[in-house]
């Protein structure tokens, strides 16, 4: 019985074949990951939330973006898609094709079940290595739930969190609020009984 060696990527080969594919991948140490779809309820919730700060945001240096702006964490490898990145100027992008930004201000991921775990504990892990990341936003799907973890001096991060439609998260690294009734307006709760 023989075992075959796997066979790892450079971040260069990963950047040259993910430019050309169909669908999304993830990259951490040499493996690229395949991203699965979202529901329609994670879709829903990612497009509320840009639709309520791209406004907010307008006025000024920093822009929302979707999860089609891919995301390399420099000090651990990690080349990931959030489901939604503000970014504000001076913008750092990794080369001239302006697809992969090294240095988000705020990162919101939607929860699934799925994800939930990844997202709140080793993905989080990679994110705070992240200089520029002020502030990180998780959004529950199958709740009315945000929380919000602001960088504090020394490393630590303050949690806040609302789970109520009346209720705002302030994204104060940014002069933004997020108000719940419009990030959960129109979500059909039974769409989505399993999470992603």
């Amino acid at each position: 019985m023989s075992t075959q060696a796997k066979t790892l990527l450079t971040p260069e080969q990963y950047l040259e074949i993910e430019r050309k594919a169909e669908f999304r991948s993830e990259y951490y140490q040499g493996e690229m990951f395949a991203m699965s779809g979202a529901t329609i309820t994670h879709t829903a919730l990612v497009v509320n939330i840009a639709v309520d700060l791209a406004p907010q945001l307008r006025p000024g240096p920093c822009r929302v973006y979707t999860q089609d702006l891919r995301v390399q964490v420099s000090a651990t490898g990690l080349y990931t898609y959030p489901d939604l990145v503000i970014a504000c100027r001076e913008y750092r992008l990794l080369d001239a094709r302006q697809d992969t930004l090294l240095n988000p201000v705020v990162i919101i991921e939607v929860l699934s079940e799925s994800t939930e775990a990844y997202d709140r504990g080793k993905k989080f892990g990679h994110y705070r290595t992240l200089e520029s990341l002020q502030e990180y936003v998780l959004v529950a799907q199958d709740r009315v739930q945000v929380e919000r973890f602001t960088r504090q001096p020394g490393e630590q991060w303050l949690l806040t969190a609302a789970n109520r439609l009346e209720d705002t998260i302030a994204l104060e690294s940014v002069g933004c609020q997020l108000h719940l009734a419009d990030i959960y307006e129109g979500v059909d709760w039974n769409a989505n009984p399993e999470g992603d």
